[in-house]
């Protein structure tokens, strides 16, 4: 049976998107399977008092920087296409990653996910305006009005509060965060030690 390795994500993290694109190839070479898990990076954040990079890394000479070579780093060594900057940054995610819950329930998950990193990182949009969430979703092939509808239903909410509540209590404290068993990683320079982990 091949090893699942847990994905907390949230598409309003770059670095997910990157380890999105990274996690095929990592999938291919050690048989392992990745079980994406939405959660909401804001409530995270807020349960941790964490915050985003773009925040911590204001005013501090250097690091910005490093943040930038440490990325085209990782494009070169997983071989994946960098992410366009959102301009609309940050985007509320919140709509989005009850979707992605939705979209598991109605069997569109991996197109969804496709979809939403797409407008995101690829193709970049204002996504939590919801005209232009529907029509980028219908653009792909998708229900945009009928997913955005499912996602506020109240067994949906509850499961991404679930997710996210869970992710604070096993550890997690931002996105990307992956498990291999017990064992959590943060952060999308870590996919080496998971695949390591893996192959071990």
């Amino acid at each position: 049976m091949a090893q699942t390795v847990q994905f907390l994500f949230d598409f309003g993290s770059p670095n997910a998107f990157l380890s999105h694109e990274a996690i095929p190839a990592i999938e291919a070479r050690t048989g392992a399977k990745f079980d994406y898990v939405p959660v909401l990076l804001g409530g995270i954040f807020k349960a941790t008092n964490n915050r985003s990079p773009a925040e911590t890394y204001a005013g501090v000479k250097n690091k910005r920087e490093f943040h930038q070579l440490e990325t085209e780093r990782f494009v070169r060594r997983f071989k994946v296409k960098p992410y366009a900057w959102n301009p609309n940054f940050p985007v509320n995610t919140l709509n989005l990653m009850r979707v992605a819950v939705a979209a598991q329930l109605e069997g569109v998950f991996e197109k969804y996910v496709e979809a939403a990193f797409h407008h995101m990182w690829v193709e970049p949009k204002k996504m939590d305006d919801l005209e232009v969430a529907i029509a980028a979703l219908n653009s792909s092939g998708l229900d945009g009005v009928g997913l955005l509808a499912r996602g506020q239903e109240p067994d949906v909410k509850a499961k991404l509060v679930a997710n996210t509540q869970d992710a604070v209590e096993r550890g997690a404290f931002g996105s990307p965060t992956f498990f291999v068993g017990t064992e959590m990683f943060f952060g999308k320079e870590q996919l080496r030690e998971v695949e390591e982990m893996i192959a071990s």
